[in-house]
């Protein structure tokens, strides 16, 4: 049933999320060229990750998203890791943003912090930027038997919550959802959007009803988008299943596949997140771009 307008909501009931995992990492000197982009950290540098965790839980984020977005047991094994090595290290994004959340609260035992595992998109383990076209030219069958072993084993280390995030395309979602209800573990969901679409060209309203009625989902809505492009998806998840939006876009400026950087003007402007909170978003952080002194900021501007 489409949800009526929300009522005014108490800055309490608001979680701030963290930022991007891999702007933290990069200031703290981590190389991240490599096509396994964080998920090279889990074996290479995982107190690095560790750090990066910490220093968006000390920004004032409550929520901390797992190094595990890009990181798929073939995708390692093509690294040069073996399949034990390669699960091993998935189910260590989850014990080290763990790690993170215990040392955060050792010294506020009342603090209650999360930790959710990042489930990304199929297009984000080929590395070339496919995770903001989507259209793959793959088959149901294939995208589902990609997905099932990976949430099956992020679902084994036990975090909090699933964070089901970047997806571009609605015949995705389509795939991941029952994915999602079998396994039970709460989750939200989030898609990649540009200009009131989908970035696979979708109308949202299309993108969202695809998710209405999912048991296992707490809450939709947008991330590693645009800032000016959050309003409509906020509204639009909101009104096909009546759940919660969440929201974490990027800083600003768009991604270069061929680089492996962000090019052009970066800008985060908190007087638009009022209006998420407005139309019914209740978890807001950042995405690529938003390093732990903006979600300090957010943070801030959710208390006032």
């Amino acid at each position: 049933m489409p949800a009526t307008s929300p009522a005014p909501v108490a800055r309490d009931h608001l979680t701030v999320l963290d930022g991007g995992l891999s702007t933290a990492l990069e200031a703290l000197g981590a190389d991240l060229t490599s096509a396994l982009w964080t998920a090279r950290l889990l074996g290479d540098a995982p107190q690095l990750v560790v750090d990066a965790h910490r220093a968006f839980f000390d920004a004032g984020a409550q929520v901390a998203i797992a190094a595990s977005y890009q990181a798929s047991v073939p995708g390692l094994v093509a690294a040069g890791f073996d399949e034990d090595e390669a699960a091993r290290l998935i189910a260590s994004s989850v014990a080290l943003a763990r790690q993170a959340r215990d040392e955060a609260t050792a010294g506020s035992p009342g603090r209650e912090l999360l930790v959710a595992a990042s489930v990304g998109p199929y297009g984000a383990v080929l590395a070339d930027g496919s995770e903001y076209r989507g259209r793959y030219g793959i088959s149901d069958r294939e995208l589902r038997d990609f997905h099932a072993p990976r949430l099956e084993l992020l679902a084994s280390t036990g975090p909090d919550l699933l964070a089901v995030e970047t997806i571009p395309d609605v015949d995705e979602a389509r795939v991941l959802v029952p994915l999602l209800d079998e396994i039970g573990i709460p989750a939200w969901f989030t898609y990649s959007v540009r200009e009131g679409r989908t970035n696979a060209g979708q109308p949202l309203d299309q993108a969202y009803d695809a998710l209405a009625g999912s048991p296992s989902l707490v809450a939709v809505g947008v991330n590693c988008s645009q800032p000016g492009d959050v309003l409509d998806a906020v509204r639009a998840g909101v009104a096909a299943t009546g759940l919660p939006a969440v929201a974490y876009p990027n800083k600003g400026g768009t991604w270069d596949s061929t680089t492996r950087t962000w090019e052009g003007p970066a800008g985060f402007d908190l007087g638009l997140v009022d209006s998420w909170v407005e139309a019914g978003a209740r978890y807001v952080g950042g995405c690529c771009g938003t390093g732990p002194d903006d979600i300090a900021a957010l943070a801030a501007s959710l208390t006032v």
